[in-house]
């Protein structure tokens, strides 16, 4: 995928630190990423790409530094890690995907119809409209995590943070889902982050750039060297 990087930043961080209570998980990151940009964050697991995620989503306060976003007044689109998920979640699934809605109407509003068109759509895509009315539940893993992507891509976002959102995936529905996304980016001039476990994953490859996170670190780095030298 060839890189669209835009004069606008979306993300800007200097010198930022984060962690947990006494524990620094990262230090002086120095980013600036892109308006309308597929950004996969990959490194080995415990590295920090969850923590660093969690700082832009605003979840987690850096330890120190400064962080600059494009969407201080409009929540990112937030796909959290599978195991984080409530499973007994007491929904059907066609009413989990409409909560993404809700970050435009508020809790009260109704949708309208062009807004439960656009949620069906989104089923239909990502090949959910045959469970739409079962409970989140009874869902297979794989399931469960497509309707989380689906919440989403419904609501809107013109930035969306996604946590390993390829866990509980098979392999073709993973590249539909990385699809979907790319278009979102090429069409929409949307703004993906993703956290990936996968260095050598040949999705992860297809792109010009990503952000390395280990040791400590994170910096954009050219997809093709990592994969060649397994880390910067």
């Amino acid at each position: 995928m060839k890189k669209n990087f835009a004069s606008a930043i979306a993300i800007r961080c200097r010198n930022l630190s984060a962690g947990y209570g006494s524990e620094r998980v990262l230090s002086d990151v120095n980013l600036d990423i892109p308006q309308g940009v597929f950004l996969p964050f990959v490194g080995p697991n415990g590295a920090g790409k969850t923590t660093l995620l969690r700082v832009f989503l605003g979840l987690l306060k850096p330890l120190q530094g400064t962080l600059k976003t494009s969407f201080n007044d409009a929540a990112p689109g937030y796909v959290p890690q599978f195991k984080s998920i409530d499973p007994l979640f007491p929904v059907t699934v066609r009413a989990v995907v409409t909560m993404g809605l809700y970050t435009r109407l508020g809790w009260w509003r109704r949708p309208s119809k062009e807004q439960r068109r656009q949620v069906s759509q989104v089923m239909e895509e990502l090949r959910l409209a045959p469970f739409a009315e079962k409970n989140y539940r009874e869902l297979s893993g794989g399931n469960k995590q497509k309707a989380l992507i689906a919440r989403a891509l419904v609501s809107g976002a013109e930035v969306f943070i996604l946590d390993e959102p390829s866990s509980e995936l098979d392999e073709a529905t993973e590249r539909d889902v990385f699809h979907h996304l790319i278009s979102l980016v090429r069409e929409r001039a949307k703004t993906v982050l993703m956290a990936h476990h996968g260095i050598e994953h040949p999705l992860v490859r297809e792109f010009d750039q990503v952000c390395w996170v280990s040791q400590g670190q994170a910096k954009l780095c050219s997809a093709a060297k990592l994969a060649r030298e397994g880390g910067v």
